[in-house]
């Protein structure tokens, strides 16, 4: 089973898509993930004939694939409630227009479908936003029926985009993660069951959201096995810390050594990346493995070469035979 190795562009969203590519074919990638808000213009790629051979023609210039795009930041602005963090991720003209910014990304995302087919790429990922995320905690007191209302809301905003995902012959991976609308096993299944485990909605498989919290990340694998239309390999580290610090995250940056846990380059974390590889493998997945790199603590080009590295060790393939085989009487 050959999984390719491809490296996430938005935390390298300050390259040139040249640079970019140049960087990861010197260090040995086999293509990016490339992030609409970064290297991937979707209302270029769908008004400029021109656009989508130039992003091609500089792929395939430095030997590089592309088999899926990101679209995390517009998936927000589908489903939050507004605050003004979402301004950082709409057109500059939308700031502070709640309304006009949640149409503006229900918009985009069907855009996105369509320019992901033209560009010959069937699986975008991304969030999807929540409207209830600030509720997780119960207090004040959270009622049944308001968690009911924020699963029925997204399930009213984002079906209408899904359908042009099903037009398109294009699949929407979820990135299950803390401020969306799934973060852990059980508001993703939940999640799913609300779309009816619809074809076009699967997971973009992220085990370091997981892991921090106590979700176990190679059963979680298991068990959304035939939902996992994507994987990015990042890495988390529980840091032995004085006790002073807890899960939540006491409002330190990422890369402050007092938290609790961090976001680590692939190999100096605690994700049971064998486990997952293993699962991976018993569920014939076959698509890339993309380093997403997001490790404050170390230098970026380093930590995305030794990650490729890390990464190139576990993806082995599965066994075409038991172990114990020869062993057998004929």
């Amino acid at each position: 089973m050959e999984r390719i190795i491809t490296i996430a562009s938005g935390q390298f969203g300050d390259m040139k898509l040249d640079d970019l590519c140049a960087f990861a074919a010197r260090v040995g990638y086999d293509g990016l993930e490339l992030a609409t808000h970064a290297h991937f213009n979707v209302q270029k790629a769908l008004s400029d004939d021109d656009y989508i051979p130039f992003v091609k023609e500089t792929l395939q210039k430095h030997g590089l694939q592309c088999r899926a795009i990101s679209a995390h930041l517009t998936g927000q602005c589908v489903g939050d409630l507004w605050d003004e963090r979402l301004d950082n991720f709409a057109p500059a003209h939308l700031a502070g227009k709640p309304a006009e910014i949640r149409a503006w990304a229900i918009a985009e995302m069907k855009d996105t479908a369509r320019a992901a087919k033209k560009f010959g790429v069937n699986v975008v990922n991304g969030f999807t936003g929540s409207p209830i995320w600030a509720r997780w905690y119960s207090y004040p007191q959270t009622s049944p029926r308001m968690i009911d209302d924020g699963f029925d809301l997204i399930y009213t905003l984002w079906s209408p985009i899904f359908d042009v995902f099903d037009e398109c012959g294009v699949k929407f991976a979820f990135e299950v993660h803390p401020s969306e609308i799934a973060f852990d096993f059980y508001t993703t299944e939940r999640f799913l069951k609300r779309f009816d485990y619809r074809p076009a909605l699967g997971l973009n498989y992220d085990p370091s959201h997981l892991v921090w919290q106590g979700v176990n990340e190679v059963v979680f694998a298991r068990y959304f096995a035939k939902k996992i239309y994507h994987v990015h390999m990042k890495d988390v580290k529980m840091h032995k810390n004085d006790g002073r610090s807890g899960i939540l995250g006491s409002f330190l940056p990422f890369g402050d050594t007092r938290r609790a846990w961090d976001f680590v380059s692939v190999g100096h974390g605690c994700v049971d990346f064998d486990g997952i590889i293993r699962e991976l493998n018993a569920a014939s997945y076959a698509g890339p493995l993309s380093v997403e790199w997001e490790d404050s603590g170390m230098d970026r080009e380093t930590g995305a070469a030794e990650s490729l590295r890390n990464v190139k060790k576990i993806n082995f393939s599965p066994s075409a035979s038991a172990f114990d085989s020869a062993l057998k009487n004929s």
